[in-house]
Formats: structure tokens, sequence, C-alpha cells
């Protein structure tokens, strides 16, 4: 891969890692709720579980997924069902104290789960595999591709992850703190909304 074709690369996965999606805002309202570190294995989740799929996208899943679009429709449903029922739980959520004991954020392997079911994660993979790898030399630019995703995509995560935990004092107020959750839920749904469409 040229260092331009690898820029590239780096920059498209920079631009997708870092804009409003399901992760972030999840990854945003999971900082407000539970704090940075406590969120730590929600965000390994996604950055590790995304490059798991790229890979497997770049083995061949892809393609299988377009030649069946039964698969596609599957997950569609799949990661409607999963938006709604994470929405449910976002807008519930209860005061911050009260998340300290017993509440617990999404886990890692739930977080690495959902990125099968999310339909931007699926729109980036697809993408990534079909612009920036090369049929010469093949299995290693898959490779490279899933390797600048999870050293882009961690990062980029993060600072959502943060900006929630610095959330965290103004929206101790119960009142506030509801309507932050509830807003984060609606904004969850509505993220579904380029998914619905095609």
């Amino acid at each position: 891969m040229s260092p331009e074709v690898l820029s590239a690369l780096v920059a498209y996965s920079f631009a997708t890692s870092i804009t409003p999606g399901p992760n972030n805002l999840m990854l945003l309202a999971s900082g407000v709720n539970f704090g940075f570190r406590r969120t730590i294995p929600h965000m390994l989740g996604v950055g590790l579980g995304f490059a798991f799929m790229l890979l497997c996208v770049g083995a061949g899943l892809g393609a299988l997924i377009k030649q069946y679009p039964i698969i596609h429709q599957g997950l569609k449903v799949a990661g409607v069902g999963y938006l709604l029922y994470l929405a449910w739980k976002i807008a519930n959520s209860g005061p911050i104290e009260e998340k300290n004991g017993s509440a617990v954020p999404i886990t890692f392997l739930q977080a690495a789960a959902f990125q099968w079911v999310n339909p931007k994660a699926w729109f980036m993979g697809i993408t990534a595999m079909a612009v920036y790898t090369q049929p010469t030399n093949y299995a290693f630019t898959v490779g490279l591709v899933a390797l600048v995703f999870a050293l882009v995509n961690l990062p980029s995560v993060s600072l959502w992850c943060a900006m929630g935990t610095a959330m965290r004092q103004f929206l101790s107020d119960p009142q506030k703190l509801r309507i932050f959750n509830v807003t984060m839920a609606l904004l969850l749904i509505a993220s579904l909304w380029p998914m619905l469409k095609t």
C-alpha cells in the first residue's frame, strides 16, 4: 500500500470513527452514567470487535451478504431490535449514584457483538474493504485495514466517553440526567433512519 493510500485510509478511519453514530452515542451516555474507567471494556469491545468484523468482511463475508440479501435483512432486523432495546435502557437509567453499585455498563463482548448489527459499522467495513484493499496483496491489505481501524478507532471512541465523563458533575442532578438520557435514547433511535431507508 502506497503512503498516499495509507494516509487516505487513516483519514477515512478517523472521519468515520469520530463522527456520531450508535457506538459513539452509547459511549457518551456510558461516560456520563458510569464514568471513563467502567466504560473501558465497552470501548475495547467497539475497537477490537470492529477490527475483527473487518477481517471477516475481508475474508468474504461482505461478498456473501451481497450475494444473499436475506442475511443483510436479518442483520438489519436484529440491529433495529437491539438499538431500540439499548435506547430503552439508556432512557430508563437511574441517577448516577445508583450506578456505582448494582448497574453495569455494556461489556466487552456485548460491544463487540453489537458491531455485527450496527448499520454504520457495516457501511464503514464494506466501504473500507472495497476501497483500500489491493487484489495483488489482498490478505496483507485486509490485515492492514483492520489494524489501522483498531489503532484509530479506540482513541476516537474514547473521546466520546471522555466527553460524557466530563459532563458527569453537571448531570449529577437527576432531572438533568433524565433529560440527557432521554435525549441520547432519541438520538440513538434517530441513528436508525439511514438503515431504514435502504
